[in-house]
């Protein structure tokens, strides 16, 4: 999971295009052959390791390396029986590894390829274009886990705390959560939180204890700049935030107080420049009794997870009076 950060983190800082479709961004790729003789698992990690480096794809040995481990069976290289890294492969094997080393030339993601992606101790199912959880974000559901564990709850008929995550995509956070949290069951809700009146589809959920999201907070103009991985496979509405990342993250703040218990907390994983944006938009607003109480920084070491807290009584409003969530005005 390191060294998968890592290329992560590569295809952040990438070069990308924008508007290509899954698969055709390099439509000019040329198929690579294994050449005779390579017959086991070292050999053809270093064969396509060295095909990957001269087609310029990031993280080429970790990429070859997973490719080789899932066709025998395997989550990680390192974890393959000793045996089987000098053993013969069969036919079958040698193909599989082909095809699948040749969608990782065309710039897929290795999630994508492999079709799963361990997320909290829990494997998850990968298919484009749904967004792959980052390591940052299992660095949010340890927050939350931390967070959460101490607080005394009104426990309901489902024995724990009420939470409610905007924006599941894969269902990486929720199913983590309920995975470690006396919870026996989960409800998906279909909702565009930026719809007029959408927070009254939750009232009968009763207030929450918590709202957690990973919104799309990428600022606009930045999504150019996006590595092919993401550009081609993965879906821009689970990324770009608007001109200053922050359209959805300020529709969650407008609904939280409508939502969230006396004392609820929210936990958003944003990017770096957000804190200060989103401690700038909350001052703006004291009507919604928010206050921005810590800053958490990734493994980076960057300022990357906001929990902000509710303070005062539950807002109300009968639902045709809502108005909506505020535009998006945002300081600077």
């Amino acid at each position: 999971m390191e060294c998968w950060g890592r290329m992560l983190r590569a295809f952040l800082s990438g070069p990308g295009r924008r508007g290509a479709t899954w698969g055709s961004a390099y439509s000019s790729w040329q198929p690579h052959r294994p050449v005779p003789g390579l017959l086991n698992a070292t050999e053809l990690v270093s064969h396509w390791t060295a095909i990957f480096e001269k087609e310029g794809i990031p993280e080429a040995q970790e990429s070859s390396e997973y490719i080789v481990a899932h066709v025998l069976g395997a989550k990680t290289f390192q974890s393959l029986r000793p045996v089987l890294w000098t053993q013969p492969l069969t036919p079958w094997q040698l193909q599989c590894i082909q095809e699948l080393s040749s969608c990782r030339l065309q710039r897929m993601p290795v999630q994508y390829i492999l079709g799963e992606w361990d997320f909290q101790g829990l494997s998850l199912k990968m298919a484009p274009p749904v967004f792959i959880p980052r390591p940052e974000t299992e660095e949010l559901v340890e927050w939350v886990l931390e967070e959460v564990a101490p607080r005394p709850h009104a426990v309901g008929a489902q024995g724990g705390p009420l939470i409610l995550e905007v924006g599941c995509g894969s269902g990486a956070i929720s199913l983590s959560l309920l995975n470690q949290l006396p919870q026996d069951r989960i409800w998906i809700v279909p909702l565009d939180v930026t719809l007029k009146g959408s927070w009254a589809h939750l009232l009968s959920w009763g207030p929450m204890d918590l709202v957690v999201s990973n919104p799309p907070y990428v600022f606009h103009q930045d999504m150019e700049q996006l590595a092919p991985e993401i550009l081609s496979y993965e879906d821009p509405a689970a990324l770009d935030g608007g001109e200053k990342g922050m359209d959805i993250i300020t529709h969650i703040l407008a609904l939280a107080p409508r939502l969230l218990k006396d004392s609820g907390s929210i936990f958003l994983e944003v990017d770096p420049r957000h804190p200060e944006l989103v401690g700038g938009w909350l001052q703006s607003r004291p009507d919604l009794s928010l206050h921005l109480v810590a800053v958490r920084k990734d493994f980076c070491g960057r300022p990357r997870f906001l929990h902000i807290r509710r303070s005062g009584p539950q807002r109300g409003c009968p639902v045709h009076a809502w108005p909506g969530p505020q535009p998006a005005r945002v300081p600077g």
